[in-house]
């Protein structure tokens, strides 16, 4: 955060009162997001996912590796001002099938501007179906992907234009090639108080 500061000279206590209502304060947003997605697979072969925050790890999982398999859609509330995971949430879209209501629910809340980060791993297409309109809206048209096919994605609310999104749509295409990808997030914000 900068801080900058009306240049002149006092000469009364309302000038004063003025020159504090003449800080300006600066926020910047130099944020780095790193997403791997991965999907399972019948050969039990490893595979790995995760979401990094300026090249640290915020959320690891795996597929028959040394991390817990968080399957079905990750979320995270990302504050690019600070870099870092706001929220996080879980959604099971494989194995509870009101998981995508409670998806899309989530994403409606999300206040416009609001930075998203979803990735899934192992599976995430089986009870999908009920949060693909509202992912849509994001910009996140994942209707295609297939069981074990994965997914990440980074949106900003209110703005799918903006929207970075990798998929592949199988099995065999998720460990072949898994979705990975890196967005900066940048910005100013101006204010004064």
């Amino acid at each position: 955060m900068f801080y900058f500061t009306c240049n002149h000279r006092l000469s009364s206590t309302h000038e004063f009162n003025m020159l504090k209502a003449c800080v300006m304060h600066i926020l910047s947003a130099h944020c780095s997001i790193e997403v791997l997605a991965y999907g399972g697979n019948d050969n039990k072969t490893p595979r790995y996912g995760y979401v990094k925050l300026n090249a640290v790890p915020e959320w690891q999982a795996s597929w028959k590796g040394s991390f817990p398999n968080h399957r079905g859609v990750n979320v995270f509330l990302v504050d690019p001002f600070r870099c870092s995971v706001r929220e996080s949430r879980s959604f099971d879209t494989w194995g509870d099938a009101n998981a995508a209501t409670e998806l899309s629910n989530y994403i409606q809340q999300v206040n416009r501007g609001g930075i998203i980060v979803g990735v899934s791993a192992d599976d995430a297409s089986r009870f999908l179906a009920s949060a693909l309109d509202t992912l849509r809206e994001i910009g996140v048209d994942v209707a295609d992907v297939q069981f074990r096919g994965s997914f990440g994605f980074v949106a900003q609310k209110g703005f799918p234009a903006k929207t970075v999104l990798r998929k592949v749509l199988t099995q065999a295409d998720s460990n072949a090639n898994q979705p990975h990808f890196n967005v900066t997030v940048t910005g100013t914000i101006y204010y004064t108080h």
